[in-house]
């Protein structure tokens, strides 16, 4: 599936002004011709066709207003003269840079009159006829922007997987253009499979060039997606480091990976078949004031205690036996509880109601949770007693 673009912006603000700086850094290069884009040229038209016929006589590249078709002419003036010109080896990649910087030009005219069908014409053409240009990459992110402007993305996503995955990477003014298409690609593609390369590409190619929180998360993300528990956990745990990152669409990645990562680490003993049965243990435990064994009964990770103003879970306090004593509450006082559950229950959390525990906060709710963690099938959809809530529900 392709997601609308969402980073056009910040490509064409890298894209156009980072044309012609030099030198250019070649990575892992093989033979790609075969995976070049078709031409859009008929059949007839691949046969005779001629990069200089493409030039200041043809009316349907050279437009706009008086100064850009003058400033067309002139470009594709240039081009025609070089391409007749024979050049020794030595003086090829000096003649490549030059070309180049008049490609540039031309397509940022085109990009200027919003011509994105003549940019990807011109440029789709050149590559088809020069296969082994050094500077194909760039010409097809370029093709990829304008497939972006007009909104045609999963065509535009299509070139980009294209350049990272056959072409190899340029650098220009230190900026890969492997980077930009793989940020592209993440904000075009939302089949899990996909973002599972995209983000260990990013991860492992370009650590000390992104945000590190955010696409290790991102990761444990895209392998949920395909299923693959044991290295989404790696990955969520990859991520804690890093915890208070900004996750754009996940203001509780934080709680998220931790409880996953947790639970993971953890004994995992203190689960019950189901919800009713876990309800009459705690009931049966609170009838004989047995703290001891009531407290057995709760989550050993990630289990809280707060009060209702504080719902996030990072706002929660970790209770452990060090700092939290049922005994301390129970002694002396005859805890009582509400017969049904809190109509605010549902099929995953519930409430009951408790009280009797403390002059100063007499009531809490005592909350329950359908365990998620997929990982271990035998675990996944039990019931955990997950936390209290201090005083009156609002």
């Amino acid at each position: 599936m392709i997601k609308r673009e969402r980073g056009a912006g910040t490509l064409f603000v890298f894209l156009f002004p980072l044309i012609v700086a030099l030198p250019i850094c070649f990575f892992a290069c093989e033979k790609i011709s075969e995976l070049l884009p078709g031409p859009v040229l008929t059949a007839s038209e691949q046969e005779n066709f001629n990069p200089a016929a493409i030039g200041p006589k043809d009316p349907y590249y050279v437009s706009g207003t008086k100064g850009e078709r003058d400033d067309l002419e002139m470009y594709f003036t240039l081009l025609a003269s070089e391409s007749e010109n024979h050049l020794t080896e030595t003086h090829q990649t000096e003649a490549n840079r030059e070309q180049f910087a008049v490609v540039r030009e031309i397509a940022n005219t085109y990009v200027k009159q919003k011509e994105y069908g003549k940019l990807i014409n011109f440029l789709s053409s050149r590559i088809y006829q020069k296969p082994e240009d050094i500077y194909n990459a760039y010409y097809l992110l370029m093709i990829a922007f304008a497939y972006q402007q007009m909104e045609a993305y999963p065509v535009a996503a299509l070139y980009y997987d294209m350049i990272v995955k056959n072409y190899p990477d340029l650098s220009v003014q230190g900026n890969s253009i492997h980077l930009v298409c793989l940020k592209q690609l993440i904000s075009l593609v939302d089949t899990p499979l996909q973002l599972e390369w995209y983000y260990e590409e990013l991860i492992s190619r370009f650590l000390d060039q992104i945000d590190p929180g955010p696409s290790y998360f991102m990761l444990g993300q895209a392998y949920e997606g395909t299923g693959d528990w044991a290295n989404a956990i790696k990955a969520y745990t990859q991520y804690l480091p890093y915890a208070g990152s900004d996750v754009p669409g996940f203001p509780n990645a934080d709680s998220y990976a931790k409880q996953l990562v947790d639970f993971n680490n953890s004994a995992k003993d203190w689960s019950f078949e189901n919800l009713n049965v876990l309800v009459n243990a705690v009931k049966d435990a609170l009838d004989n004031g047995a703290s001891g064994r009531l407290w057995n009964y709760h989550a050993k990770a990630n289990f809280f205690t707060r009060t209702w103003e504080h719902e996030d879970i990072s706002d929660g306090a970790i209770a452990g036996h060090a700092v939290f004593n049922l005994s301390d509450f129970m002694r002396g006082n005859r805890i009582r509880y509400a017969d049904n559950l809190d109509v605010s229950s549902n099929a995953n959390e519930a409430y009951l109601r408790t009280w009797g525990w403390s002059q100063y906060i007499s009531t809490w709710y005592l909350y329950f949770r359908k365990i998620y963690f997929p990982l271990d099938p035998e675990m996944h959809g039990r019931w955990e007693w997950a936390g209290i809530y201090y005083g009156e529900k609002f």
